[in-house]
């Protein structure tokens, strides 16, 4: 198995230890991807990094890039056992963001028709008052 951090109050590394029960989805050396206990949707499933991060930016680039390809195959074995129609994929980053478990976790979200979701574009409606052309140009400072 790869490196692993363990930190005893992180709920996700006791999930990793083997000291919580869970429902496997799909796991490798880097990532364990299970079923949410809480589900939004059938089939709601979390992918874990091994390495313990708070967020993406305390994750190195193996474990990143292990992240996406995990999430993948998480997502493939998901679409094999129950065929969804389509995905939401994504984290929250942060608390303000809605991150409940400070572990960085995908969240993989099937989805059918008609079964009341949105898309992404539903999480937030709020562009602020600067326009885009201002926005570029912080990022060429």
């Amino acid at each position: 198995m790869g490196a692993k951090h363990y930190y005893m109050d992180c709920i996700f590394c006791k999930i990793i230890n083997g000291d919580i029960p869970n429902y496997t989805v799909y796991e490798d050396d880097h990532v364990l991807a299970f079923l949410d206990i809480h589900p939004h949707a059938k089939g709601h499933t979390v992918v874990i990094p091994k390495q313990h991060a708070d967020t993406i930016f305390g994750l190195d680039d193996e474990y990143t890039q292990a992240l996406m390809l995990g999430t993948q195959k998480a997502m493939e074995k998901i679409q094999e056992a129950l065929g969804p129609e389509g995905f939401n994929v994504g984290w929250n980053h942060n608390e303000i963001a809605g991150q409940a478990v400070p572990h960085l976790h995908v969240h993989i979200l099937p989805r059918w028709k008609n079964d009341g979701g949105k898309n992404i574009h539903a999480i937030i409606n709020n562009p602020g008052n600067q326009s885009v052309q201002d926005i570029a140009a912080l990022f060429n400072q």
